[in-house]
């Protein structure tokens, strides 16, 4: 049997029109060198300094960056017991979490000084702020939302994608009401609906990651004012500006 004219028009049309370019899901800017022996667990960008936490027992710190140049300008230590994990900066002030201590540290931001400490219960993983409340994850499926005055719990969600939970939320950032987060020993970062927990928009970082003797991707720092993040992993040697494509898409 013959196929009709009008089809035969539209294969050939088909078969004749360019392909269009699929867009990648990340788009890279920048380049900036990062300090390889930073075992980075949280990353933000505030008043043109880019602060950084590191973990690991022994190796923990609290850093003040260039984020032009990945110059670390200022850090300091941990306890040697301590196992830094996220960070975020609230006013004046910067909470970092801990992994297994259940400690949480309150730090003058201009000078990295202790303020004070406060204990939770469970582990700490990532950790931001999303203006009105502080959002933290623990390794399992749960977000915990805290007053950033007191670090006491006001309530939590239950994270989903795809009507099933999903856990290990590492390096946490709060941005335009919703909650970007690495998920661990993945290549992936997620964006998070905090009202209701699902998952609304996954990214694949895997074009990014560094051959060589690195960690995971972990890191994620929003660029005030644009579309635009700053994005590195557990001793990479690189930090990656970069645009996610569609991250207005729910």
């Amino acid at each position: 049997m013959r196929s009709p004219v009008w089809l035969v028009l539209v294969a050939v049309l088909a078969a004749c029109s360019p392909q269009q370019e699929q867009k990648p899901q990340v788009e890279v800017l920048e380049k900036i060198p990062h300090d390889t022996s930073a075992f980075t667990q949280g990353l933000e960008l505030v008043d043109g300094v880019l602060y950084e936490g590191t973990g690991l027992e022994g190796q923990s710190t609290m850093r003040a960056l260039d984020p032009s140049t990945g110059e670390v300008k200022r850090k300091v230590d941990l306890p040697p017991d301590f196992f830094g994990e996220g960070i975020t900066v609230t006013g004046d002030t910067i909470w970092q979490i801990t992994w297994r201590n259940g400690v949480a540290i309150e730090r003058d931001r201009a000078t990295f000084s202790e303020v004070r400490r406060v204990r939770y219960e469970g582990e700490g993983w990532g950790i931001c702020d999303d203006g009105r409340r502080l959002v933290m994850s623990d390794g399992t499926a749960k977000l915990t939302f805290r007053d950033p005055k007191t670090f006491a719990e006001t309530g939590n969600v239950q994270v989903t994608r795809g009507g099933q939970p999903l856990t290990e939320l590492n390096e946490l950032e709060c941005v335009g009401g919703k909650v970007w987060a690495n998920v661990w020993k993945t290549d992936e970062i997620v964006r998070i609906d905090p009202a209701t927990g699902q998952v609304t928009n996954t990214y694949d970082l895997s074009s990014l990651k560094p051959s060589g003797d690195v960690d995971v991707l972990n890191g994620i720092a929003h660029v005030p004012g644009t579309d635009e993040f700053l994005v590195t992993g557990k001793n990479w040697p690189t930090i990656f500006r970069v645009r996610f494509n569609g991250m207005g898409q729910d």
